[in-house]
């Protein structure tokens, strides 16, 4: 069986290999790989920036956005084989911290979780593996092949669930929004706020290629150029590129009592020039509120479900901009100028 592996925190050490079949464990389905997509974190991940090989193994399979098909199932597993399915990729603490143990790992107050592809358990970057029933996630037929996006889109139905309740606290609605940054994350989260109904504006640094196009078809505005351009301030901004300047002018650029939602990881090392305290002054004389938001429970991967069922599929399709066979898998980890998402493709559905 062929698998995407790596050597973590060694550039250079990705590669297609073979590895041992996966043997379920009780309570576990054999899944056979459809497609896997890639990321940010997993071109961080081969470049050796971090990663967590399993314990007692040297190498990790790549990979933490998954789509298969079920291949076996135990008996009231709630699967059956032929099933489409999504592994959910954080799994909580053994501990348990009191979020793990309430089910919402995604907010481990400890560390102690694991990743699947990301920290101490292998990805879904091989033809088969096994995926606790527990935490398979159902994808309908009729999303197909798109049912890849649901991880991705569990990131920002995450986001949006803890927007939605700190607007609770809000005297008025929100009604204008800014994403900034028109990667995949960017645009499931316009995406996620038209179908709250907001007038959706989103800002990135190209004017050409796909993106202009996909955010104009959603009924949202595209932009180029600063944050401080798009007027009237918004009362929700979700900061999606992770770039320090840019983060700096999202947070300070809300409608009073806005909120500002950090999707975006920064890589250490890039100095931006602040006045501390004039940017405090304005944060509390007008209520803002600024958090960060990572991973996903099961819950939001439902959520993200629904919100992938309810979009125009065409417009979806339009998100994956390449997809490459397995056997050319090295190309997955270029980045090219008109890319969105990029897929390896491991068998045809």
């Amino acid at each position: 069986m062929r698998a995407i592996t790596l050597l973590p925190g060694t550039p250079g050490s990705v590669a297609l290999e073979d590895v041992p079949e996966p043997v379920p464990a009780a309570g576990e389905l054999l899944v056979g790989a459809v497609a896997l997509g890639i990321c940010g974190t997993d071109a961080e991940i081969v470049g050796g920036d971090y990663g967590e090989a399993p314990p007692g193994r040297e190498r990790l399979v790549l990979g933490h956005e998954s789509l298969g098909r079920v291949l076996e199932a135990p008996p009231g597993a709630g699967f059956a084989p032929g099933d489409l399915v999504v592994g959910i990729v954080r799994r909580p603490d053994p501990v348990p911290c009191p979020c793990c143990a309430a089910g919402e790992w995604d907010f481990c107050r400890n560390g102690q979780y694991t990743e699947r592809g990301i920290k101490a358990l292998d990805g879904y970057g091989s033809e088969r593996f096994a995926l606790e029933a527990a935490f398979a996630v159902p994808v309908d037929p009729a999303l197909g092949r798109l049912g890849v996006l649901l991880e991705p889109t569990s990131v920002v139905a995450k986001a949006w669930d803890q927007i939605d309740r700190i607007s609770a606290r809000a005297c008025h609605v929100p009604g204008r929004v800014l994403v900034t940054g028109a990667g995949p994350i960017g645009l499931l989260a316009a995406l996620l706020g038209v179908q709250r109904g907001l007038e959706v504006h989103v800002l990135d640094v190209v004017g050409t290629g796909p993106k202009p196009g996909l955010v104009r078809d959603l009924g949202a505005t595209y932009h180029v150029g600063s944050v401080r351009d798009v007027e009237p301030r918004p009362d929700i901004i979700v900061e999606a590129t992770g770039v320090g300047a840019v983060v700096l002018e999202a947070m300070g650029h809300t409608a009073a009592g806005g909120i500002t939602c950090l999707t975006g990881v920064s890589a250490a090392g890039q100095a931006v020039e602040i006045d501390a305290q004039d940017f405090n002054r304005r944060i509390v004389l007008e209520n803002d509120l600024v958090f960060g938001s990572v991973n996903a429970n099961r819950d939001h991967y439902e959520q993200g479900a629904g919100a992938l069922a309810r979009a125009d599929q065409e417009w979806l399709e339009r998100l994956i901009s390449r997809r490459v066979p397995l056997e050319r898998w090295a190309e997955a980890l270029e980045r090219r100028p008109d890319d969105v998402k990029v897929v390896v493709e491991f068998a045809a559905l």
